[in-house]
């Protein structure tokens, strides 16, 4: 499966984003879906997933709360609601697929990502 995220791009803190994540050429009910993010001179790190069905999400503990990930099996999409974003939020946001769902280690078919910036 091909993934493309969008939606990115420049909010003042407190302000809020939704990313996209289109998929193609795949089943895309397979899989679950990944969102990560990462900033500038760190390492990549885990945001958000959703599974196969969409009854079940993962947040990271920094993101409970702020960000809600949803799905639409009839448009091959995952969202990524953003709201009381932080200049910490700042960076790359990428999505991925995994066909194992609880494992964060296991997301792979990574697609092009998109800048979010958070401005003080």
């Amino acid at each position: 499966v091909q993934l493309q995220a969008c939606g990115g791009g420049l909010v003042q803190a407190g302000g809020s984003l939704r990313l996209s994540c289109a998929a193609s050429g795949g089943t895309f009910r397979r899989y679950a879906i990944g969102w990560f993010r990462q900033a500038p001179g760190k390492e990549r790190e885990f945001v958000a997933a959703i599974s196969r069905s969409g009854s079940s999400t993962d947040y990271a503990n920094a993101m409970k709360g702020r960000f809600t990930i949803s799905r639409d099996n009839a448009k091959n999409t995952v969202s990524l609601q953003m709201d009381s974003l932080k200049p910490e939020d700042t960076g790359v946001y990428f999505c991925a697929a995994s066909v194992n769902w609880g494992m964060r280690a296991s997301y792979d078919s990574w697609g092009q990502g998109t800048l979010v910036t958070v401005s003080s």
